[in-house]
């Protein structure tokens, strides 16, 4: 799909509503305040000849958040305005920003909008953040997946959209724009694709195709390679399935690095919750997304590898398969030994996204990283408690747990760190092995995490995220369309490109 070319112009709007001289388009949106005078608002009245205040009243446009008013102009360039509704200033940040951003956009591709400029007010906002935001924002709300429809629909795209008003040095913060949407739209795209699509061997070859483009190293683990490693938690829960298991191991190294990062993530492309199997109303047709975790590592390889950040060396980790029915299928209350020698009673076999992870954190630290990060579709009590715009953060290091909550709010991807009470743990004795692989219902999300925490050498700075709640959204939200929202990859990159401080 052709990307529109985005760019600033340091001219904004004159006080008459006079275009920057730099700049020609069909489509203009301006960002409104709700009840506020504003430049843009003075701009506005000498586009539309008067005071906007009594047509405002005929179409009941209060400027409120989100609110779009298109208006249409005869025999004028440009032909089409869009108003887009701010809120009041002083709850305007970042993320209204991002949020007035996607929403005009997406009314300027539905206006068939060739050249479109977004006049939004940035005071206060440091420039290239400010583009950045907007950037990213209206790139990846223009976003559609058409891959399997018969008949695609022609994707509605601008050729050209220029942020007015935005100071010059903001064209260096667009540099990362191309590869970090890509990333986005790739994990995006792997989310939504059908489990009988989107397999460990698809992923596989995903990692493949990355790494071929891109010049990364790739190794790919057989079921007999993990055998060798002694992954009896991850290959438990593969055992019901006839498709083969796939470890997936990516590696960026630069020049020099000075630091050397793990990134794990869930993978598993159907999880039916094997003999627990998942019944009416647990959203089991959507559980190709229990491989939200592996999207997002896989998303944040595809950008890393086209921004090619300095210093850091990044090793992407991903341990695949499906979780099936079968006869050979592991039951409840089977015992399995992780590669680390740990024994684990399986007491509910749709617990399985932290058997898998379990060998691939062991696995990740024997990399000797200085910090690693897993992400996983873990536990519906982290969306219990969180709901769907959080995603839960839980790290044995207050640096490193900072440095993740910094990237997310630069990315807005909203993260909440979460305690790792010790005392939780208790819930996680085994009569017959060295532990459960699930504890009492209460607190489910910290056990699952204290879990993980066992696999993870005791010194290392590591962190798990829980975006069960965050990679899918049924009605969208932002610049993220309904479905797949490519939850992970932004706060990965940005911490990454920060040099990774752990």
């Amino acid at each position: 799909m052709a990307r529109p070319l985005i760019r600033c112009l340091i001219e904004g709007l004159g006080p008459a509503g006079e275009l920057p001289a730099g700049w020609q388009g069909d489509t203009l949106a301006i960002g409104l305040f709700s009840g506020t005078e504003h430049p843009l608002h003075a701009a506005l009245s000498g586009l539309l000849g008067g005071d906007p205040a009594p047509l405002f009243e005929r179409r009941r446009f209060r400027g409120k958040p989100g609110e779009l008013l298109s208006l249409q102009r005869l025999a004028a360039e440009p032909a089409t305005l869009i108003l887009v509704g701010l809120g009041e200033p002083a709850g305007f940040d970042a993320q209204a920003l991002r949020s007035a951003a996607a929403a005009a956009a997406k009314a300027a591709a539905a206006a068939g909008a060739l050249s479109f400029g977004l006049a939004l007010p940035v005071e206060g906002l440091e420039a290239g953040a400010a583009a950045a935001a907007m950037a990213e924002a209206v790139r990846l709300a223009l976003y559609s997946d058409q891959r399997f429809r018969s008949e695609p629909e022609p994707p509605l795209m601008p050729e050209q959209i220029t942020l007015l008003g935005v100071a010059a040095e903001g064209e260096a913060a667009l540099a990362p724009l191309n590869g970090l949407c890509a990333g986005v739209e790739l994990a995006r795209q792997l989310v939504a694709a059908p489990p009988n699509s989107a397999t460990p061997e698809a992923l596989a070859a995903t990692a493949a195709t990355i790494a071929a483009e891109h010049g990364l190293e790739l190794k790919v683990l057989e079921r007999a390679d993990c055998e060798a490693l002694g992954m009896g938690a991850y290959l438990g829960v593969a055992q019901g399935s006839d498709l083969p298991p796939k470890f997936i191991h990516l590696t960026y190294r630069p020049p020099s690095p000075r630091r050397r990062v793990a990134l794990v993530g869930k993978g598993l492309t159907f999880d039916s919750g094997g003999y627990n199997l998942k019944v009416a109303g647990s959203m089991i047709e959507m559980m190709k997304y229990d491989m939200g975790g592996s999207a997002a590592v896989l998303g944040a390889m595809r950008a890393i590898a086209e921004i090619r950040p300095e210093g850091v060396e990044v090793h992407a980790i991903v341990a695949s398969c499906e979780n099936m029915i079968s006869g050979g299928a592991v039951h409840p209350g089977d015992i399995l030994t992780a590669s680390n020698g740990k024994t684990i009673e399986i007491n509910n076999t749709d617990a399985e996204g932290r058997l898998t992870l379990a060998d691939a954190l062991v696995y990740a630290g024997r990399l000797e990283p200085d910090a690693i990060v897993d992400l996983a579709t873990l536990t519906g009590a982290c969306v219990i408690a969180l709901g769907e715009e959080i995603a839960g953060l839980w790290s044995s290091s207050d640096g490193l747990a900072d440095a993740l909550l910094d990237a997310s709010r630069s990315g807005a991807e909203s993260l909440w760190r979460m305690p790792l009470r010790a005392s939780y743990k208790e819930g996680l004795k085994s009569q017959f092995a060295d532990m459960k692989n699930t504890g009492p219902r209460p607190g489910g999300s910290i056990t699952a995490a204290l879990f993980l925490q066992d696999f993870v050498p005791r010194d290392l700075p590591w962190a798990h995220l829980d975006i069960a709640g965050t990679v899918w959204s049924d009605k969208g939200r932002g610049a993220d369309p309904a479905g797949a929202t490519g939850f992970g990859v932004r706060t990965l990159v940005r911490w990454v490109m920060a040099g990774a401080p752990a």
